[in-house]
């Protein structure tokens, strides 16, 4: 282990912890942060939500707010503290240690560090870039996010400050979870996540965002407590094999020497924790608490939740994937991955139909693109494994960029309701655009790299044989049904007079980029294109 190596793993989940503990130490030592339970309650962020009328811009400025407000409302980029934009220091960091990473450290092999506890390779420098991308855009949406809230009066200066630690904290367990060899550290990793994103739910502290972060709570553990017990099983499991305490748990151990896993256990253990983790990547049975949780959360945590956390969540079932195969050959996992991918599919489907909240709506667009990802690890082919990682980096992007739009509406318009959101486009041509042209990569077209990834797993799936043939033309006749569902509710919000005119485009650029880099991704991986071959090797079945 060099120093550089140890630097290189350890800084993805370091800096954004330091950079959260900045953010805790500053609001101290300026004194915004509550002494005491009932200061807390006297805050304004505990009362009940005062009734206010949605802000409407105007020529002359912005209707139904004080005049301290106007400015904040009209030019958001410009209302946001300057700390607000410290935040961007964490993804850079994680972009920047991923691609030294894929340049220097990573080719075709990998690093390790700390007698083995982390490491990284092809698989865990791809996830990386997509934490990194995603978080990218959502900490640079922050400002404008928060400049709103405060013009609203529905934030004050402490939750200003426990906004930014949670964010920072919770990038911090999503990259510890990327880079950790050990199954036991994972684990420990995406539960710190339920934990941090729980806070971040009910950050409004509204009735509903309160009930909603419950819900979250409460059905992502159990969905950990499952994983935990099938983390058990499989320790039991290496430990009968002979594998030596400190390794039974290690990945690269395990998979080497998956043939001596007993399978009885091993085929229970990996199936608790395929639904344990499954819960947080929102496949069924255990996916109820994420459209309450994406409508409720704040949009960038939203954009965070559903762009990164849901594909973390996935990553470990992959992994775990590659320990399954070897121990129980690969028609156990290809018809677990299967069911459930189209499962979720159908429910993701037919709630799109009846969907009436665009929230709710891009939440619900979430699982089908689960599913998709966890058909393609079904198929597990080297193209299908290709086009599952290009999904997943796809997926991120469009899905952060149409969830910090969806957060700019809903200041805009006050409100999530589909039926009263009409003309979009012609009162906010830039927003509209934006939100638009996300949806449109969340449907497939090119030159998103959605397209190319769902071709990628419609092909896979149907050469690689009758059973999954049949399973892949299913998927593709339930994903027409999404896309009609998604089309048609998006083209009633963008299309219509408009009520008021008004934008400020200044906010919208970590929008544009982030549609930039998807079309890019579409066009060409270019240097990444290699990088995903070998992340795909990574992960096909020994």
């Amino acid at each position: 282990m060099t120093a550089t190596t140890a630097l290189l793993l350890t800084a993805p989940a370091a800096a954004p912890l330091a950079v959260a503990a900045g953010y805790a130490l500053t609001g101290f030592v300026r004194h915004e942060v509550p002494r005491g339970l009932p200061a807390v309650w006297r805050t304004q962020e505990s009362r009940p939500p005062r009734v206010r009328k949605a802000p409407v811009l105007t020529a002359a400025g912005v209707a139904g707010l004080p005049e301290r407000e106007e400015a904040a409302v009209a030019s958001p980029a410009r209302a946001g503290h300057p700390s607000d934009w410290a935040a961007l220091a964490s993804p850079t960091v994680i972009l920047t240690c991923a691609a030294l990473l894929a340049s220097e450290r990573v080719d075709g092999g990998w690093v390790s560090a700390y007698s083995g506890l982390l490491r990284a390779d092809a698989l865990t420098v791809w996830m990386l870039l997509v934490v990194g991308a995603v978080a990218f855009i959502a900490c640079a949406s922050a400002p404008a996010h928060l400049a709103a809230e405060r013009a609203a009066g529905n934030a004050t200066a402490w939750t200003m400050w426990r906004y930014h630690m949670l964010v920072q904290t919770f990038l911090g367990a999503m990259c510890l979870a990327v880079v950790s060899a050990n199954l036991g550290v994972l684990w420990v990793a995406i539960e710190a996540t339920t934990v941090v994103t729980a806070f971040l739910v009910g950050h409004r502290r509204t009735r509903t965002s309160v009930e909603a972060a419950w819900k979250y709570v409460v059905i992502c553990s159990a969905g950990i407590a499952l994983a935990f017990l099938g983390t058990v099983l499989l320790y039991y499991a290496a430990r009968q094999a002979g594998i030596a305490e400190a390794w039974a748990l290690d990945w690269p151990t395990l998979v080497a020497r998956a043939d001596r896993l007993d399978p009885a256990v091993t085929r229970l253990g990996i199936s608790l924790v395929v639904l344990g983790y499954g819960a947080k990547a929102g496949l069924v049975p255990l996916h109820a608490w994420l459209p309450d949780a994406h409508s409720q959360a704040p949009a960038p945590v939203s954009a965070l939740m559903s762009g990164v956390l849901l594909s973390v969540a996935f990553a470990a079932i992959l992994r775990y994937r590659v320990i399954a195969d070897a121990a129980l050959g690969p028609d156990f996992t290809r018809v677990l991955l299967a069911g459930i991918a189209l499962l979720t599919l159908t429910l993701a489907a037919g709630l799109l139909l009846a969907q009436r909240d665009f929230k709710r709506m891009l939440a619900y667009s979430s699982m089908e693109h689960m599913s998709l990802i966890a058909l393609a690890a079904a198929i597990g082919s080297p193209l299908a494994l290709s086009a599952a990682l290009l999904h997943i980096a796809g997926h991120g992007l469009a899905k952060a960029t149409a969830f910090c739009a969806s957060g700019q509406i809903l200041h805009l318009r006050g409100t999530t309701k589909i039926g009263r959101v009409r003309g979009l486009l012609a009162q906010s041509p830039w927003l509209g655009a934006l939100f638009g042209l996300a949806v449109v990569a969340l449907l497939g077209f090119p030159p998103f790299s959605l397209f190319a990834s769902e071709l990628g797993i419609a092909r896979a799936g149907f050469a690689t044989g009758a059973g999954l043939g049949w399973a892949t033309a299913i998927a593709l006749l339930l994903v027409l049904v999404a896309f009609a569902a998604l089309a048609t509710r998006t083209a009633r919000m963008l299309l219509g007079p408009a009520e008021a005119a008004g934008e400020s485009p200044s906010a919208l650029w970590p929008l544009a980029a982030g549609l930039a880099a998807c079309a890019a991704l579409g066009i060409a991986t270019g240097p990444l294109g290699h990088l995903l071959t070998q992340a795909a090797a990574v992960l096909e079945r020994p």
